[in-house]
């Protein structure tokens, strides 16, 4: 890995490639880290609220539909003023969400808090905006490996932050955890310094040759944006609903909150060495082959991990293999969202199809709290999720990913 960005930081654009990588990654890191391991804190906060996990599960959903709506114009901000800023304000809000989570009296205010003040903040914090930088500064030819490598760096924040959170969590409990956490969310305004781009200095952006108005209707006239789009929904529904509901499932069966939480790091570390390998991938196999293989594979993943008998070794087997699959879709997507658009309103295009995922995300999280109440089980979200990665895989597999062919503007006389 280290090999590749010492090769690419010498055709680099605008900011020196390591500058990128390591910040972009550092962000997304503490940002998507925090993130991964809410999950652990869903029984804590029920128990002790006396709420049912329907409307713990509800907050996130709404976290993850904000994300995904505010994304659209968190990228269009950073698209026209650069990341900088936009990470900022991400990260300020991303300390009160948390702390409006530590001390919500009720279930609204816990939806205000953790649903839409963390979904605001997550918005301007993530891969979106750090893959808008990227794109910006890194030549077609390395932006897939890019991203993968940024995506895998980033990764490694699931497999530090949550037992590191499962740690917080056990010393200084529920509550106290979140305070901490909200205090290092306020570390991603200095790692945002390095990320302003001097294209962006005084307010100017790239030169467009379309407006947003124009891109907008260009990419969801598009067959394969929709189809990106598709993908990326049961991508959310997949890995939010495992993501939230997996430490309670186990606990429900009878295993350890350990458990639980090595195996949400395991994901975490195998997501390291999925995304990257996704990313180098793409520079080499048609990324809708990639993608439609990574939505099979996981749905044959579920059944198997559904079949055979439960423990502590067949988790932790899912969740390494899970985990090569957990984020590898995010390279592959991103780049062929530059690869057929462009890169002038890359940020704003990836919000758009982030909003699917986090669609899929809000159906994920909520179904999984809504049935369960009702069911007192999670077999048939688990269901859905195998006939939605089947779906996906078929999906992807019409996507043109050759550059869009536009037709120039006649010119004035």
């Amino acid at each position: 890995m280290f090999r590749y960005i010492s090769r690419m930081s010498k055709i680099a654009k605008n900011l020196s490639l390591q500058q990128v990588l390591i910040c972009g990654a550092a962000i997304v890191t503490v940002s998507m880290g925090i993130r991964h391991g809410f999950g652990l804190w869903l029984q804590p906060i029920t128990q002790v609220q006396s709420w049912s996990r329907e409307t713990f599960a509800f907050a996130l959903a709404i976290q993850n539909l904000v994300w995904g709506f505010s994304g659209i114009f968190a990228g269009m901000l950073a698209d026209r003023f650069g990341a900088f800023r936009v990470i900022v304000a991400g990260a300020a809000l991303y300390a009160l969400g948390l702390l409006g989570m530590a001390y919500a009296s009720s279930a609204l205010m816990f939806s205000l808090t953790a649903g839409v003040l963390i979904g605001l903040a997550q918005a301007g914090t993530t891969y979106a905006i750090v893959y808008g930088v990227i794109g910006r500064n890194v030549p077609p030819s390395q932006r897939s490996m890019a991203m993968g490598i940024s995506a895998a760096a980033g990764s490694f924040g699931q497999f530090l932050m949550v037992p590191t959170e499962g740690f917080l969590i056990n010393s200084l409990g529920w509550q106290q955890a979140l305070v901490v956490l909200a205090c290092a969310s306020l570390l991603m305004m200095p790692m945002a310094w390095w990320l302003r781009e001097p294209d962006f200095s005084g307010g100017a952006g790239h030169f467009r040759e379309q407006s947003i108005v124009q891109a907008l209707h260009e990419a969801f006239q598009y067959r394969s944006f929709q189809l990106l789009m598709a993908g990326y929904f049961v991508c959310g529904f997949q890995v939010v609903f495992i993501g939230v509901h997996m430490p309670s499932y186990l606990k429900d069966q009878g295993l350890s909150p350990q458990v639980a939480s090595y195996s949400l790091a395991l994901i975490g570390l195998f997501n390291v060495f999925g995304t990257y390998a996704a990313g180098l991938l793409g520079q080499r196999l048609p990324k809708k082959y990639i993608l439609a293989f990574i939505y099979l594979t996981r749905a044959v993943v579920i059944s198997v991990f559904l079949l055979v008998p439960l423990s502590p070794l067949s988790v932790y087997v899912f969740s390494a293999v899970m985990g090569l699959l957990w984020l590898s879709t995010v390279p592959p997507t991103n780049a062929a969202v530059a690869q057929i658009f462009g890169v002038a309103h890359l940020s704003m295009l990836g919000g758009f199809v982030f909003f699917s995922h986090q669609i899929g995300s809000f159906l994920g999280v909520w179904l999984g709290g809504y049935l369960f109440d009702r069911t007192g089980s999670y077999n048939i979200v688990w269901y859905i999720a195998i006939a939605l990665g089947v779906i996906a895989a078929l999906l992807n597999l019409p996507i043109k990913e050759a550059a869009i062919v536009r037709t120039p503007a006649p010119q004035a006389a």
